[in-house]
Order: structure tokens, then sequence, then C-alpha cells
């Protein structure tokens, strides 16, 4: 199979519509999204695309995410990754609004993948009635570091590891057994509070790391039939873009760097990927943290699903237009899981 590389297409915002922006995205069913301005023109198709209308739900059934999770629950390794330009809707898309806590719970409707993923997994391990063991472990890769976003105490770096049994895996990280909708939210929100974020120019909340939440699945198989093992990766990547563009100095700009050197690296194995098997040369996961942490997922033994986030304004055309190619040559990719 191939990534399933889907489009979601966000509102225009107020301070966008006051500034006097263009909508310059335009979904034209079936899959097409088309973009139009002075010297662009250009179509673009997908397997799904969701304009600014769409619902949370609808983006959940239609992206194919509920297959994913039983999938996984088969004992599969599923991935789940947003990317795009920062503010482009991609934390929005994956979990619901910024603004939500434990004590300030969002609306039902509001909620992301990420919360629906957990109600159906858990709803499917109750239909199924089969002895399921769940637990979740959540990193976030900041400035080429890894953290653990569970372990109690401030986040400390922890050593990436390889193994030929494992292949690449992170030591020491903490994973979390849970059997309710409300532990593995809690945990959610636990982590994603301590997650670093930052306001610049293009976002008051921006991601400036990226984030891997892990569910893993494991079926206790009575008798002697093996145990399934399966996965379901959440990736919230940080957002791509110009530095001069986020008015960024010092810190900060430091970030950006590392998180468009990790971007690239993901973008070049991504371009490898999609080329014929006769044709690959080797494929560099080695070059930043984040491609050796989705090897697996990228590399063939896994299924993924890509969410592309763009923003319709003029004023961040050539970030999209780079983010729909990045999603086009994605969809080229073939993995063997």
């Amino acid at each position: 199979p191939r990534p399933h590389p889907t489009i979601r297409v966000r509102p225009l915002t107020c301070s966008e519509t006051r500034r006097g922006d263009q909508q310059v995205v335009h979904s034209l069913g079936d899959g097409a999204v088309h973009v139009s301005a002075a010297r662009h023109d250009a179509t673009f198709g997908f397997s799904a695309v969701f304009d600014a209308g769409a619902s949370q739900e609808a983006v959940f059934e239609g992206s194919g995410m509920r297959q994913l999770v039983e999938l996984a629950i088969d004992g599969f390794s599923c991935t789940v990754f947003a990317f795009g330009q920062t503010g482009s809707g991609k934390t929005y898309t994956l979990m619901g609004p910024f603004a939500q806590s434990e004590t300030q719970p969002a609306s039902p409707a509001l909620l992301g993948l990420m919360q629906r993923s957990f109600t159906c997994l858990l709803e499917q391990s109750r239909s199924r009635g089969s002895d399921l063991a769940l637990s979740a472990s959540y990193l976030e890769i900041y400035n080429e570091q890894i953290r653990d976003l569970l372990s109690p105490g401030p986040p400390c770096a922890l050593p990436l590891r390889w193994s030929k049994t494992r292949g690449f895996y992170v030591e020491n990280q903490r994973s979390v057994e849970f059997e309710s909708l409300e532990a593995i939210v809690s945990l959610l929100l636990q982590g994603s509070q301590r997650r670093r974020t930052s306001a610049h120019a293009l976002n008051r909340h921006s991601s400036r790391s990226h984030a891997l939440l892990t569910i893993h699945i494991g079926s206790r198989a009575a008798g002697a039939c093996p145990s399934k093992q399966g996965t379901l990766c959440f990736v919230d990547l940080a957002g791509s873009e110009r530095v001069k563009e986020t008015g960024s100095s010092g810190e900060l700009s430091m970030e950006a760097n590392s998180i468009n050197r990790s971007l690239l690296a993901l973008g070049h194995c991504i371009s490898l990927l999609a080329k014929p098997r006769g044709k690959r040369t080797h494929i560099p996961y080695r070059d930043s943290k984040l491609t050796r942490l989705l090897a697996r997922s990228l590399g063939g033994s896994g299924i993924t699903l890509m969410v592309a986030c763009i923003s319709p304004s003029s004023r961040c055309l050539s970030e999209t237009l780079s983010t729909l190619h990045y999603a086009s040559r994605a969809r080229r990719v073939t993995t063997r899981p």
C-alpha cells in the first residue's frame, strides 16, 4: 500500500481577512485541490481533500483513520502524521482546540483525530472481547534532543539506540498502561502541556518541537498463538517556515533552523522512497532523530496516513505550494506492511 496523503485547508483567520488576504486555495471535489494566484495555476490530486467547512468528525471518517485503528489492533505498525507550515492547523487537526485541559475539556464536536481514535480503539477492544494490553509513550524532539513528555520532573534528553530486532528505539522512555478513555486523554493533555511552544509572528502558540505519541497494542492471545503487537503512532510535526517570516532571532531562530533541518531530512527520505524500488539508493534515515524514529513507518513495514495542513491565504502561497508538492511525493511511496 501507499501512504494516503489527505489535505486539510483551514479557513482564513479574522486577521488575514482584515489584512485583505485573498483565498487562493479551492477544493474542486473528488480529491482535487486548485491553487490560483498571480503566476500560479496548479491542480493537485489526493485521496481526500477537506475544505474549511469540514468538521473534525468528517476528517476522522473521511481520512481512513478508523481503518488505521483497526489495523493497529490487528498487529500492524500504523502512523499518522500532520505536517505543514506553522499556523496551518496541524495540532488542531490532531488534538482539537489549544486551550483545552483536564479541567476545561474541549466540546466533543471539536475533538481531533487522536481523541476520536482513542474512543474507537477502546470501543473495538470492548466489542472484540479480546484481552488487549494498552500502553502509551509520548516524546518530543526539540533542537535534535529527544525528551520524554510523560516522565515526572523536568524533561531530560534520552539516548536513541539501534538494535537488529527493534530497529531505532529510545532508551529509558516511560510507557504508561491505560484502560479508559479518561486515562489516555489525561496522558495526552499532561504531555502536550509540557511541549515546547512559543509565540512568533505566524502563530501565538507555535509548536517548536516534533511530538510522537505512540499507543502500544498487545493482544494477550490464549493458547499457542503468538501474541500480536500493533502500534498506533501520532506525529505532530513542528511547523515548516522561513525564519525571516516568523520574526525569530536568537534561540527561536536556532529552533527554527533545527526544525527545518529535520523536515528537510524527512523530505529527502520521502523523495528517495518515492522512486521505484529498483532505482533506490541508500535511504539516509540517520540524517536526523526524526527520520530515525520514523524509519519503520516510512521504510516499508508500516501503514502511514499523512495529513497535510495548508492555509488558503495568498500570503502563505509559497509554503502552501511546497506542502502540496511534499504530499504529492509522499503519494508515490510504497510500503510492505
